[in-house]
Protein backbone atom coordinates (compact mmCIF):
# COMPACT_ATOMS: atom_id res chain seq x y z
CA UNK A 1 0.00 0.00 0.00
CA UNK A 2 1.16 3.44 -1.00
CA UNK A 3 1.42 5.66 2.09
CA UNK A 4 0.78 9.70 1.24
CA UNK A 5 3.49 12.22 1.83
CA UNK A 6 1.96 13.77 4.63
CA UNK A 7 1.14 10.23 6.31
CA UNK A 8 4.40 9.33 5.50
CA UNK A 9 5.82 12.07 7.57
CA UNK A 10 3.05 12.04 10.38
CA UNK A 11 4.27 8.58 11.00
CA UNK A 12 8.09 9.62 11.03
CA UNK A 13 7.37 12.40 13.45
CA UNK A 14 5.91 9.78 15.58
CA UNK A 15 8.77 7.19 15.51
CA UNK A 16 10.94 10.01 15.55
CA UNK A 17 9.85 10.98 19.25
CA UNK A 18 10.22 7.14 20.13
CA UNK A 19 13.84 6.81 18.50
CA UNK A 20 15.25 9.85 19.10
CA UNK A 21 15.21 13.53 17.20
CA UNK A 22 17.46 12.87 13.87
CA UNK A 23 17.92 16.44 13.63
CA UNK A 24 19.99 17.28 16.98
CA UNK A 25 21.43 15.62 20.01
CA UNK A 26 18.63 16.83 21.55
CA UNK A 27 15.69 14.85 21.90
CA UNK A 28 12.52 15.61 22.33
CA UNK A 29 11.39 17.33 25.39
CA UNK A 30 7.65 16.70 24.68
CA UNK A 31 6.63 13.25 26.10
CA UNK A 32 5.49 10.75 23.78
CA UNK A 33 1.54 9.89 23.91
CA UNK A 34 -0.52 7.02 22.93
CA UNK A 35 -1.67 8.97 19.40
CA UNK A 36 2.55 8.96 19.16
CA UNK A 37 3.23 5.33 19.52
CA UNK A 38 -0.19 4.49 17.11
CA UNK A 39 1.65 6.05 14.14
CA UNK A 40 4.95 4.61 15.17
CA UNK A 41 3.38 1.27 15.53
CA UNK A 42 2.93 1.38 11.35
CA UNK A 43 6.71 1.23 11.15
CA UNK A 44 7.03 -2.12 13.29
CA UNK A 45 3.97 -3.46 11.68
CA UNK A 46 2.65 -4.01 15.07
CA UNK A 47 -1.49 -3.48 16.18
CA UNK A 48 -1.88 -2.91 19.74
CA UNK A 49 -4.48 -2.09 22.28
CA UNK A 50 -5.57 1.28 23.94
CA UNK A 51 -4.55 -0.17 27.08
CA UNK A 52 -1.22 -1.29 26.01
CA UNK A 53 -0.09 1.53 24.34
CA UNK A 54 -0.93 3.38 27.61
CA UNK A 55 1.35 0.84 29.52
CA UNK A 56 4.16 1.49 27.38
CA UNK A 57 4.29 5.21 27.66
CA UNK A 58 6.50 5.64 30.83
CA UNK A 59 9.02 2.93 29.56
CA UNK A 60 9.32 4.74 26.27
CA UNK A 61 10.05 8.03 27.74
CA UNK A 62 12.58 5.91 29.88
CA UNK A 63 14.33 4.69 27.02
CA UNK A 64 14.32 8.58 25.30
CA UNK A 65 16.52 9.77 28.42
CA UNK A 66 18.80 6.71 27.87
CA UNK A 67 19.23 7.59 24.23
CA UNK A 68 19.99 11.28 25.42
CA UNK A 69 22.53 10.14 27.92
CA UNK A 70 24.40 7.49 25.73
CA UNK A 71 24.89 9.90 22.72
CA UNK A 72 26.63 12.23 25.14
CA UNK A 73 29.73 9.86 25.09
CA UNK A 74 30.26 10.36 21.06
CA UNK A 75 31.38 6.79 20.85
CA UNK A 76 33.92 6.70 18.28
CA UNK A 77 33.43 4.50 14.96
CA UNK A 78 36.83 2.30 16.08
CA UNK A 79 35.01 1.31 19.10
CA UNK A 80 33.16 -2.21 18.58
CA UNK A 81 29.39 -3.35 19.91
CA UNK A 82 29.88 -5.88 22.64
CA UNK A 83 28.74 -8.11 20.16
CA UNK A 84 30.16 -11.15 17.75
CA UNK A 85 29.48 -12.38 15.01
CA UNK A 86 30.99 -15.69 14.50
CA UNK A 87 30.53 -17.78 11.12
CA UNK A 88 31.73 -21.04 12.36
CA UNK A 89 28.49 -23.36 11.79
CA UNK A 90 27.76 -26.12 14.29
CA UNK A 91 29.79 -29.46 13.60
CA UNK A 92 32.56 -27.22 11.50
CA UNK A 93 35.83 -28.43 10.01
CA UNK A 94 38.50 -26.41 8.81
CA UNK A 95 39.16 -27.50 4.78
CA UNK A 96 42.48 -27.43 5.33
CA UNK A 97 44.45 -29.33 8.55
CA UNK A 98 47.77 -28.03 8.56
CA UNK A 99 49.30 -24.68 8.01
CA UNK A 100 51.50 -24.32 4.43
CA UNK A 101 52.32 -22.17 1.95
CA UNK A 102 54.34 -23.68 -0.90
CA UNK A 103 55.36 -21.15 -4.11
CA UNK A 104 56.73 -22.40 -7.31
CA UNK A 105 60.41 -22.44 -7.18
CA UNK A 106 61.23 -22.27 -10.83
CA UNK A 107 60.64 -18.30 -10.55
CA UNK A 108 63.48 -16.26 -12.67
CA UNK A 109 63.06 -13.18 -13.62
CA UNK A 110 65.30 -10.88 -15.74
CA UNK A 111 65.56 -6.83 -15.66
CA UNK A 112 63.19 -5.88 -19.33
CA UNK A 113 65.24 -3.56 -21.21
CA UNK A 114 62.59 -1.17 -21.12
CA UNK A 115 61.85 -0.27 -17.45
CA UNK A 116 58.26 0.93 -18.45
CA UNK A 117 57.55 -3.45 -18.52
CA UNK A 118 57.98 -3.15 -14.73
CA UNK A 119 54.71 -1.41 -14.30
CA UNK A 120 52.62 -4.55 -15.20
CA UNK A 121 55.16 -7.31 -13.47
CA UNK A 122 53.74 -9.56 -11.19
CA UNK A 123 55.05 -9.33 -7.16
CA UNK A 124 56.86 -12.86 -7.47
CA UNK A 125 58.62 -11.42 -10.26
CA UNK A 126 59.42 -7.83 -8.99
CA UNK A 127 60.66 -9.65 -6.02
CA UNK A 128 62.81 -11.95 -7.71
CA UNK A 129 64.37 -8.76 -9.18
CA UNK A 130 64.85 -6.81 -5.93
CA UNK A 131 66.35 -10.93 -4.68
CA UNK A 132 68.49 -10.99 -7.16
CA UNK A 133 69.82 -7.77 -6.57
CA UNK A 134 68.97 -6.08 -10.53
CA UNK A 135 66.46 -3.53 -9.12
CA UNK A 136 66.70 -1.78 -6.13
CA UNK A 137 63.59 -1.48 -3.47
CA UNK A 138 64.23 2.34 -3.79
CA UNK A 139 64.71 2.31 -7.09
CA UNK A 140 61.03 0.39 -7.47
CA UNK A 141 59.67 2.67 -4.91
CA UNK A 142 60.17 5.93 -7.16
CA UNK A 143 59.32 4.45 -10.24
CA UNK A 144 55.70 3.57 -9.08
CA UNK A 145 55.49 6.85 -7.45
CA UNK A 146 56.25 8.51 -10.50
CA UNK A 147 53.88 6.20 -11.86
CA UNK A 148 50.73 7.29 -9.41
CA UNK A 149 52.19 11.36 -9.90
CA UNK A 150 51.90 11.06 -13.45
CA UNK A 151 47.95 9.34 -13.98
CA UNK A 152 46.59 10.17 -10.94
CA UNK A 153 44.74 13.24 -12.97
CA UNK A 154 43.41 10.95 -15.14
CA UNK A 155 42.52 8.27 -12.44
CA UNK A 156 41.54 10.45 -9.32
CA UNK A 157 42.75 7.41 -7.52
CA UNK A 158 45.49 8.99 -4.71
CA UNK A 159 44.54 10.52 -1.51
CA UNK A 160 47.03 10.68 -0.12
CA UNK A 161 51.24 10.44 -1.40
CA UNK A 162 53.42 8.67 1.32
CA UNK A 163 56.61 9.38 -0.32
CA UNK A 164 58.51 10.09 2.88
CA UNK A 165 57.87 6.95 4.61
CA UNK A 166 58.24 4.79 1.33
CA UNK A 167 61.76 6.04 0.80
CA UNK A 168 62.59 5.70 4.31
CA UNK A 169 61.23 1.66 4.59
CA UNK A 170 62.36 1.45 0.88
CA UNK A 171 66.13 2.25 2.10
CA UNK A 172 66.08 -0.28 5.03
CA UNK A 173 65.11 -3.25 2.59
CA UNK A 174 67.75 -2.47 0.44
CA UNK A 175 70.01 -2.17 3.49
CA UNK A 176 68.69 -5.49 5.19
CA UNK A 177 68.75 -7.37 1.80
CA UNK A 178 72.41 -6.45 1.30
CA UNK A 179 73.39 -7.53 4.42
CA UNK A 180 71.42 -11.16 3.90
CA UNK A 181 68.73 -10.43 5.93
CA UNK A 182 66.05 -11.20 2.89
CA UNK A 183 62.49 -11.41 4.83
CA UNK A 184 60.52 -13.41 1.65
CA UNK A 185 58.61 -11.88 -1.52
CA UNK A 186 57.19 -9.15 -0.12
CA UNK A 187 60.26 -7.44 0.61
CA UNK A 188 61.09 -3.71 -0.90
CA UNK A 189 57.67 -4.57 -2.83
CA UNK A 190 55.71 -1.37 -3.07
CA UNK A 191 51.77 -1.14 -2.30
CA UNK A 192 48.79 1.14 -1.40
CA UNK A 193 45.81 0.72 0.87
CA UNK A 194 42.50 2.11 0.54
CA UNK A 195 42.13 5.51 2.82
CA UNK A 196 39.69 3.50 5.29
CA UNK A 197 43.23 2.12 6.96
CA UNK A 198 44.97 4.11 9.12
CA UNK A 199 48.78 4.72 8.76
CA UNK A 200 50.67 6.56 11.47
CA UNK A 201 50.94 10.29 10.96
CA UNK A 202 48.85 10.32 8.02
CA UNK A 203 45.27 11.39 7.27
CA UNK A 204 42.60 8.58 6.71
CA UNK A 205 39.56 10.20 5.42
CA UNK A 206 37.28 6.96 4.48
CA UNK A 207 37.09 9.28 1.17
CA UNK A 208 34.15 11.25 3.22
CA UNK A 209 34.21 15.42 3.53
CA UNK A 210 33.25 15.13 7.16
CA UNK A 211 36.64 13.16 7.95
CA UNK A 212 39.70 14.41 5.49
CA UNK A 213 41.29 16.47 8.08
CA UNK A 214 41.35 12.88 10.48
CA UNK A 215 44.40 11.71 11.51
CA UNK A 216 45.42 8.67 13.82
CA UNK A 217 48.73 7.68 15.51
CA UNK A 218 48.31 4.12 15.21
CA UNK A 219 49.28 1.97 12.06
CA UNK A 220 46.04 -0.89 11.17
CA UNK A 221 46.85 -4.38 12.38
CA UNK A 222 47.22 -5.25 8.27
CA UNK A 223 49.78 -2.21 7.02
CA UNK A 224 51.64 -2.89 9.99
CA UNK A 225 51.98 -6.80 8.87
CA UNK A 226 52.68 -5.79 5.59
CA UNK A 227 55.49 -3.56 6.92
CA UNK A 228 56.46 -6.27 9.46
CA UNK A 229 57.29 -8.43 5.58
CA UNK A 230 59.09 -5.95 4.13
CA UNK A 231 56.52 -4.01 1.47
CA UNK A 232 56.78 0.03 1.25
CA UNK A 233 53.58 1.86 1.82
CA UNK A 234 53.61 4.09 -1.29
CA UNK A 235 50.01 6.11 -0.93
CA UNK A 236 46.54 5.77 0.70
CA UNK A 237 43.98 5.14 -2.04
CA UNK A 238 40.64 6.55 -2.76
CA UNK A 239 37.02 5.01 -2.00
CA UNK A 240 33.64 5.93 -2.70
CA UNK A 241 32.89 7.87 0.25
CA UNK A 242 32.23 5.74 3.36
CA UNK A 243 33.08 2.74 1.47
CA UNK A 244 29.66 3.08 -1.52
CA UNK A 245 30.39 3.54 -4.75
CA UNK A 246 33.48 5.19 -6.09
CA UNK A 247 32.99 8.69 -5.57
CA UNK A 248 35.18 10.53 -2.88
CA UNK A 249 34.90 14.38 -1.94
CA UNK A 250 37.39 14.45 -4.20
CA UNK A 251 35.90 13.28 -7.23
CA UNK A 252 35.15 10.21 -8.92
CA UNK A 253 37.53 7.41 -9.44
CA UNK A 254 38.06 6.51 -13.25
CA UNK A 255 38.02 2.91 -15.16
CA UNK A 256 41.76 2.93 -16.74
CA UNK A 257 40.15 0.74 -19.40
CA UNK A 258 37.50 3.17 -20.40
CA UNK A 259 38.02 6.97 -18.24
CA UNK A 260 34.55 7.87 -18.88
CA UNK A 261 33.19 5.34 -16.41
CA UNK A 262 33.51 4.70 -12.82
CA UNK A 263 36.28 2.03 -11.85
CA UNK A 264 33.52 0.81 -9.34
CA UNK A 265 33.51 0.76 -5.74
CA UNK A 266 34.02 1.21 -2.79
CA UNK A 267 37.26 -0.20 -3.07
CA UNK A 268 38.15 2.88 -6.62
CA UNK A 269 41.29 3.34 -5.67
CA UNK A 270 42.84 0.08 -5.28
CA UNK A 271 41.16 -0.79 -8.74
CA UNK A 272 42.22 1.54 -10.57
CA UNK A 273 45.75 1.92 -9.25
CA UNK A 274 46.82 -1.37 -9.84
CA UNK A 275 45.22 -2.20 -12.62
CA UNK A 276 47.20 0.96 -14.44
CA UNK A 277 50.41 -0.60 -13.24
CA UNK A 278 51.58 1.95 -10.78
CA UNK A 279 51.08 0.02 -7.65
CA UNK A 280 51.79 -3.63 -7.78
CA UNK A 281 48.81 -5.10 -5.25
CA UNK A 282 46.58 -2.79 -2.79
CA UNK A 283 44.56 -3.93 0.17
CA UNK A 284 40.33 -3.29 -0.58
CA UNK A 285 37.75 -4.24 1.45
CA UNK A 286 34.29 -5.41 1.07
CA UNK A 287 30.94 -5.26 2.94
CA UNK A 288 29.04 -6.53 0.32
CA UNK A 289 30.40 -6.17 -3.04
CA UNK A 290 33.73 -4.01 -2.80
CA UNK A 291 36.45 -5.81 -3.76
CA UNK A 292 34.12 -7.93 -6.33
CA UNK A 293 33.11 -4.48 -8.41
CA UNK A 294 36.41 -2.61 -8.79
CA UNK A 295 38.08 -6.41 -9.88
CA UNK A 296 35.75 -6.93 -12.07
CA UNK A 297 35.89 -3.70 -13.73
CA UNK A 298 39.38 -3.26 -13.73
CA UNK A 299 40.41 -6.26 -14.93
CA UNK A 300 41.81 -7.58 -11.68
CA UNK A 301 42.16 -10.55 -9.21
CA UNK A 302 40.82 -9.82 -6.05
CA UNK A 303 40.52 -12.32 -2.68
CA UNK A 304 37.37 -11.45 -0.36
CA UNK A 305 38.95 -13.62 2.75
CA UNK A 306 36.44 -15.48 5.40
CA UNK A 307 35.30 -13.49 7.73
CA UNK A 308 37.47 -13.16 10.40
CA UNK A 309 40.25 -14.25 8.58
CA UNK A 310 42.02 -10.85 8.23
CA UNK A 311 42.49 -8.18 11.58
CA UNK A 312 40.02 -5.30 10.69
CA UNK A 313 41.97 -3.37 13.70
CA UNK A 314 42.75 0.04 12.43
CA UNK A 315 40.01 0.30 9.73
CA UNK A 316 36.94 1.91 9.13
CA UNK A 317 34.12 0.06 11.00
CA UNK A 318 30.62 0.35 8.46
CA UNK A 319 29.56 -3.03 9.63
CA UNK A 320 31.13 -5.02 12.03
CA UNK A 321 29.58 -8.09 10.77
CA UNK A 322 30.29 -8.60 7.72
CA UNK A 323 33.46 -5.95 6.79
CA UNK A 324 36.74 -7.67 5.69
CA UNK A 325 40.22 -6.51 4.37
CA UNK A 326 41.78 -8.21 1.36
CA UNK A 327 44.14 -7.90 -1.30
CA UNK A 328 43.61 -6.65 -5.11
CA UNK A 329 46.72 -7.57 -7.50
CA UNK A 330 47.38 -8.98 -11.24
CA UNK A 331 47.22 -12.73 -10.56
CA UNK A 332 46.02 -14.76 -7.89
CA UNK A 333 49.48 -16.04 -6.80
CA UNK A 334 50.10 -12.30 -6.31
CA UNK A 335 46.87 -12.64 -3.63
CA UNK A 336 48.24 -15.66 -2.08
CA UNK A 337 51.06 -13.98 -1.11
CA UNK A 338 49.52 -11.34 0.08
CA UNK A 339 46.88 -12.73 1.65
CA UNK A 340 49.34 -15.25 3.78
CA UNK A 341 51.13 -12.00 5.13
CA UNK A 342 48.03 -10.34 6.31
CA UNK A 343 45.74 -13.42 7.90
CA UNK A 344 46.09 -14.39 11.09
CA UNK A 345 44.16 -14.31 14.72
CA UNK A 346 44.99 -10.23 16.65
CA UNK A 347 44.44 -9.62 20.17
CA UNK A 348 43.30 -6.30 19.34
CA UNK A 349 40.37 -7.88 17.23
CA UNK A 350 37.91 -10.12 18.60
CA UNK A 351 36.01 -11.01 15.76
CA UNK A 352 39.66 -12.72 14.27
CA UNK A 353 39.70 -16.42 13.91
CA UNK A 354 42.84 -18.77 14.21
CA UNK A 355 41.98 -21.11 11.13
CA UNK A 356 44.68 -23.45 9.38
CA UNK A 357 45.58 -21.70 5.72
CA UNK A 358 47.16 -24.24 3.19
CA UNK A 359 48.45 -23.06 -0.23
CA UNK A 360 50.67 -25.13 -2.70
CA UNK A 361 51.50 -23.94 -6.30
CA UNK A 362 52.77 -27.41 -6.65
CA UNK A 363 49.08 -28.28 -7.06
CA UNK A 364 48.96 -28.32 -10.83
CA UNK A 365 45.64 -30.08 -11.91
CA UNK A 366 41.91 -30.11 -11.14
CA UNK A 367 41.51 -33.72 -11.63
CA UNK A 368 39.35 -35.44 -9.15
CA UNK A 369 38.24 -32.02 -7.61
CA UNK A 370 34.22 -31.59 -7.01
CA UNK A 371 33.37 -28.01 -8.07
CA UNK A 372 30.12 -26.80 -7.80
CA UNK A 373 28.18 -24.23 -9.52
CA UNK A 374 25.17 -22.36 -9.45
CA UNK A 375 22.93 -24.13 -12.15
CA UNK A 376 20.05 -21.66 -12.30
CA UNK A 377 22.04 -18.45 -11.62
CA UNK A 378 24.71 -19.83 -14.76
CA UNK A 379 21.53 -20.71 -16.94
CA UNK A 380 20.03 -17.47 -16.50
CA UNK A 381 19.72 -14.27 -19.13
CA UNK A 382 22.78 -12.20 -17.47
CA UNK A 383 25.21 -10.05 -19.20
CA UNK A 384 28.13 -12.04 -18.41
CA UNK A 385 26.51 -15.43 -19.47
CA UNK A 386 28.59 -16.70 -22.52
CA UNK A 387 31.91 -16.01 -20.90
CA UNK A 388 30.90 -17.73 -17.84
CA UNK A 389 29.63 -20.37 -19.63
CA UNK A 390 32.74 -20.56 -21.43
CA UNK A 391 34.79 -20.47 -17.97
CA UNK A 392 32.69 -23.87 -17.13
CA UNK A 393 33.98 -25.42 -19.88
CA UNK A 394 36.89 -24.52 -19.55
CA UNK A 395 37.35 -26.36 -15.88
CA UNK A 396 35.76 -29.58 -17.12
CA UNK A 397 38.78 -29.46 -19.45
CA UNK A 398 40.95 -28.77 -16.41
CA UNK A 399 39.69 -31.78 -15.06
CA UNK A 400 37.19 -30.84 -12.64
CA UNK A 401 33.82 -32.36 -11.90
CA UNK A 402 31.22 -29.77 -12.22
CA UNK A 403 28.02 -30.32 -9.50
CA UNK A 404 25.14 -28.56 -9.63
CA UNK A 405 24.09 -26.70 -6.56
CA UNK A 406 21.40 -23.95 -5.88
CA UNK A 407 20.81 -21.26 -3.53
CA UNK A 408 19.17 -21.71 -0.28
CA UNK A 409 15.76 -21.28 -0.17
CA UNK A 410 15.96 -19.09 2.96
CA UNK A 411 14.49 -15.39 2.38
CA UNK A 412 18.29 -14.07 3.07
CA UNK A 413 17.81 -11.12 0.88
CA UNK A 414 15.17 -9.62 3.18
CA UNK A 415 18.04 -9.48 5.93
CA UNK A 416 20.49 -7.20 3.99
CA UNK A 417 19.24 -4.51 6.62
CA UNK A 418 21.74 -6.45 8.59
CA UNK A 419 24.08 -4.00 7.08
CA UNK A 420 22.17 -0.54 7.35
CA UNK A 421 21.43 -1.58 11.09
CA UNK A 422 24.91 -1.05 11.75
CA UNK A 423 26.24 1.39 9.40
CA UNK A 424 23.40 3.49 11.18
CA UNK A 425 25.04 3.07 13.97
CA UNK A 426 28.59 3.69 12.75
CA UNK A 427 27.76 7.11 11.83
CA UNK A 428 24.97 8.31 13.82
CA UNK A 429 26.86 11.00 14.16
CA UNK A 430 26.18 12.41 11.03
CA UNK A 431 22.84 12.16 10.99
CA UNK A 432 22.68 13.76 14.81
CA UNK A 433 24.71 16.72 14.28
CA UNK A 434 23.42 17.34 10.37
CA UNK A 435 27.05 16.71 9.31
CA UNK A 436 26.09 13.70 6.95
CA UNK A 437 25.01 16.84 4.31
CA UNK A 438 28.42 17.57 3.48
CA UNK A 439 28.37 13.86 1.58
CA UNK A 440 28.55 14.29 -1.88
CA UNK A 441 25.99 11.88 -2.75
CA UNK A 442 22.82 13.07 -1.18
CA UNK A 443 20.27 10.47 -2.88
CA UNK A 444 17.96 8.02 -1.72
CA UNK A 445 20.03 5.63 -2.22
CA UNK A 446 23.50 7.18 -0.49
CA UNK A 447 24.33 6.67 2.90
CA UNK A 448 22.74 9.95 4.22
CA UNK A 449 19.22 8.35 3.65
CA UNK A 450 20.01 5.02 4.61
CA UNK A 451 21.54 6.27 7.26
CA UNK A 452 18.21 7.85 8.76
CA UNK A 453 16.16 5.09 7.67
CA UNK A 454 17.99 2.62 9.57
CA UNK A 455 17.59 4.56 13.05
CA UNK A 456 14.14 3.61 12.43
CA UNK A 457 15.35 -0.53 12.52
CA UNK A 458 13.95 -1.93 15.69
CA UNK A 459 16.69 -3.72 17.64
CA UNK A 460 14.24 -6.53 17.71
CA UNK A 461 14.13 -6.91 14.04
CA UNK A 462 17.66 -6.58 13.63
CA UNK A 463 18.51 -10.00 16.45
CA UNK A 464 15.59 -11.64 14.33
CA UNK A 465 17.17 -11.27 11.68
CA UNK A 466 20.69 -12.41 12.43
CA UNK A 467 18.43 -15.54 14.01
CA UNK A 468 17.85 -16.08 10.55
CA UNK A 469 21.83 -15.42 9.27
CA UNK A 470 22.67 -18.40 12.41
CA UNK A 471 20.40 -20.75 9.71
CA UNK A 472 21.95 -19.42 7.02
CA UNK A 473 25.21 -19.81 7.77
CA UNK A 474 24.28 -23.82 9.09
CA UNK A 475 22.29 -24.40 5.69
CA UNK A 476 25.02 -23.34 3.61
CA UNK A 477 27.56 -25.36 5.47
CA UNK A 478 25.77 -28.27 4.84
CA UNK A 479 25.06 -27.49 1.24
CA UNK A 480 28.76 -27.68 0.31
CA UNK A 481 29.83 -30.25 2.13
CA UNK A 482 31.55 -32.88 -0.18
CA UNK A 483 32.57 -29.63 -2.66
CA UNK A 484 35.93 -28.23 -2.74
CA UNK A 485 35.00 -25.11 -3.80
CA UNK A 486 32.01 -24.00 -5.97
CA UNK A 487 31.58 -21.04 -8.87
CA UNK A 488 29.32 -18.22 -9.10
CA UNK A 489 28.27 -15.18 -11.73
CA UNK A 490 30.52 -12.36 -10.38
CA UNK A 491 26.95 -10.39 -10.29
CA UNK A 492 24.02 -12.68 -8.22
CA UNK A 493 22.26 -13.02 -5.06
CA UNK A 494 25.24 -14.99 -4.15
CA UNK A 495 27.50 -12.06 -3.17
CA UNK A 496 24.95 -11.22 -0.71
CA UNK A 497 24.78 -14.77 0.11
CA UNK A 498 28.72 -14.65 0.93
CA UNK A 499 29.12 -11.89 2.65
CA UNK A 500 26.88 -12.79 4.73
CA UNK A 501 28.02 -16.34 5.59
CA UNK A 502 31.48 -14.67 5.52
CA UNK A 503 32.30 -17.40 3.08
CA UNK A 504 35.73 -16.17 0.90
CA UNK A 505 35.89 -15.76 -2.94
CA UNK A 506 38.06 -15.13 -5.82
CA UNK A 507 37.21 -12.40 -8.48
CA UNK A 508 38.83 -12.67 -11.26
CA UNK A 509 39.49 -12.02 -15.15
CA UNK A 510 37.54 -14.42 -17.42
CA UNK A 511 37.12 -12.24 -20.81
CA UNK A 512 35.87 -9.33 -22.62
CA UNK A 513 32.90 -7.47 -23.78
CA UNK A 514 32.30 -6.77 -26.85
CA UNK A 515 33.53 -3.08 -26.38
CA UNK A 516 36.53 -4.46 -24.97
CA UNK A 517 35.96 -3.99 -20.92
CA UNK A 518 37.24 -6.86 -18.69
CA UNK A 519 34.76 -9.48 -17.49
CA UNK A 520 35.12 -11.47 -14.39
CA UNK A 521 34.08 -14.63 -12.40
CA UNK A 522 34.13 -16.05 -8.99
CA UNK A 523 35.43 -18.77 -7.45
CA UNK A 524 33.54 -19.27 -4.05
CA UNK A 525 35.55 -21.23 -1.18
CA UNK A 526 34.59 -23.31 1.91
CA UNK A 527 34.77 -21.21 5.31
CA UNK A 528 38.28 -20.63 5.72
CA UNK A 529 39.11 -22.82 2.61
CA UNK A 530 41.25 -19.82 1.03
CA UNK A 531 43.50 -22.51 0.23
CA UNK A 532 42.07 -24.91 -2.24
CA UNK A 533 40.07 -21.74 -3.84
CA UNK A 534 43.43 -20.11 -4.60
CA UNK A 535 44.78 -23.31 -5.92
CA UNK A 536 41.89 -23.76 -8.32
CA UNK A 537 41.77 -19.76 -9.41
CA UNK A 538 45.69 -20.04 -10.36
CA UNK A 539 45.29 -23.25 -12.13
CA UNK A 540 42.45 -21.25 -14.42
CA UNK A 541 43.93 -18.46 -14.34
CA UNK A 542 47.24 -19.79 -15.97
CA UNK A 543 45.44 -21.76 -18.72
CA UNK A 544 43.06 -18.32 -19.72
CA UNK A 545 45.81 -15.81 -19.36
CA UNK A 546 43.40 -12.60 -19.57
CA UNK A 547 44.75 -11.37 -16.78
CA UNK A 548 47.72 -10.70 -18.86
CA UNK A 549 46.32 -8.28 -20.97
CA UNK A 550 46.22 -4.56 -19.24
CA UNK A 551 44.52 -1.24 -20.70
CA UNK A 552 46.30 0.09 -23.60
CA UNK A 553 46.38 3.84 -23.04
CA UNK A 554 48.95 3.32 -19.49
CA UNK A 555 50.67 0.39 -21.01
CA UNK A 556 53.88 3.41 -21.32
Amino acid sequence: MKISTKRFCTIAAAASFIFGSFFSNKLADDPITVSVVKEAEKLSGLTLSVSQEDSMLSGLNDHLKAYAELRKLAVKNSIVPALNFNPVPVGFVYPDKTHGFLLDKNSITKIPADKNELAFYTIRQLADLIRTKQISSVELTKFFLDRLKKFNPKLLAVVSFTDDLALKQAEKADAEIAAGQYRGVLHGIPFAVKDLLSAKNYKTTFGAAPYKDQVFDVDATVVKKLEDAGAVLIAKLSLGELAMDDTWFGGRTNNPWDLSRGSGGSSAGPGAAVSAGCVPFAIGSETWGSIVEPSNNCGLTGLRPSFGRVSKFGAMALSWSMDKLGPMARTVEDCAIVFNAIQGKNPNDLSTISAPFKYDENVKSLKGWKIGYLKTDFASNYPNHHNDSLSLIKMKELGATLIPIELPKLPFTYINFILDAEAGAAFQELVLTHRSDLLARQEKAAWPNIFRTAQFIPAVEYIQANRVRTLLVQNWYEKLKGLDLYMSPSYSDNLLLTNLTGNPCVVLPNGFTAKGLPTSITFMGQLFGEGKTLEAARIYQQATGFNQKHPQNFIN
